[in-house]
């Protein structure tokens, strides 16, 4: 993965208590792939001896919450020099499969796209292993997100792939369950090239999910959604990197015909 000057890919795992399901994700990652970080959230197990074990930089993150610990991670990435060109991002409880990096990763090495979706599909053509109340929940969300940002997806899923200087200028800022919507919502908005790909979701490797096993969580998320959307909606859009440049480059244009 070393074409069009975009050899140095980032994947990112957020985890709580995921010290069973992380080894054989680790042991998975292909070799192209540059550094993978483990964003320890407040894990009470073994998740940062064994994620380190595997080869993993490691990130700690106390706060409790998704786009905590998702924040974490793109500030470490910052920090390094050089910062990757693409970043992943990735659940750390199996359900996301490895073998689906190079096609998440590849549109934005070709430069074709900004961001990629990994849009969950399980056997028979479903949203795998999602059960039905959060389904529902998806579908409503991308519903309101439709009719409010004129933007269609079909997911909402956390395996992604994003050129690292695009989600920068998105200004992240959510820190819990609003992370992966607010990402779409404001690169839709920034003008970000977002592509969806089909990927395999297979059922967690241990455990059992933190938001989608529990009724209650999910309604809790469903009205952190709802919330994401409203104030989505009342901000101001961000101008984003590619219509910045656009613009720079009208503007010299226009310049250099007064001349």
């Amino acid at each position: 993965m070393t074409d069009r000057g975009l050899s140095n890919v980032a994947v990112f795992m957020p985890a709580l208590n995921e010290e069973a399901a992380l080894p054989p994700i680790l042991d998975s990652i292909p070799d192209w792939v540059s550094i993978v970080v483990v964003g320890d959230n407040g894990s009470t197990d073994r998740t940062a001896e064994v994620a380190s074990e595997g080869g993993a930089h490691v990130v700690h993150e106390a706060e409790r919450g998704y786009g905590a610990a998702c924040l974490a991670g793109v500030r470490y990435l910052a920090s390094r020099t050089p910062p990757p060109d693409v970043l992943v991002f990735m659940d750390a409880d199996g359900s996301d499969d490895p073998a689906d990096l190079e096609r998440l990763v590849r549109p934005i090495v070709d430069d074709h796209a900004d961001m990629v979706l990994g849009v969950r599909r399980g056997v028979g053509g479903d949203v795998g292993t999602i059960l039905p109340h959060a389904r529902l929940g998806n579908r409503l969300v991308l519903g309101l997100v439709s009719l409010f940002f004129r933007q269609s997806f079909a997911d909402l899923p956390p395996f992604r792939a994003v050129r690292f200087s695009s989600l920068l200028s998105l200004q992240m800022d959510d820190r819990n369950w609003g992370w992966t919507l607010q990402m779409q919502i404001r690169a839709a908005r920034s003008d970000l090239r977002v592509r969806e790909i089909d990927v395999a979701h297979r059922r967690r490797t241990e455990g059992r999910s933190k938001i989608s096993g529990s009724l209650v969580m999910s309604l809790r998320v469903g009205a952190k959604m709802f919330y994401t959307i409203v104030r989505e909606r009342f901000r101001s859009p961000l101008v984003s990197s590619r219509k910045a440049v656009r613009r720079a480059n009208d503007s010299s244009g226009r310049s250099s015909g007064g001349m």
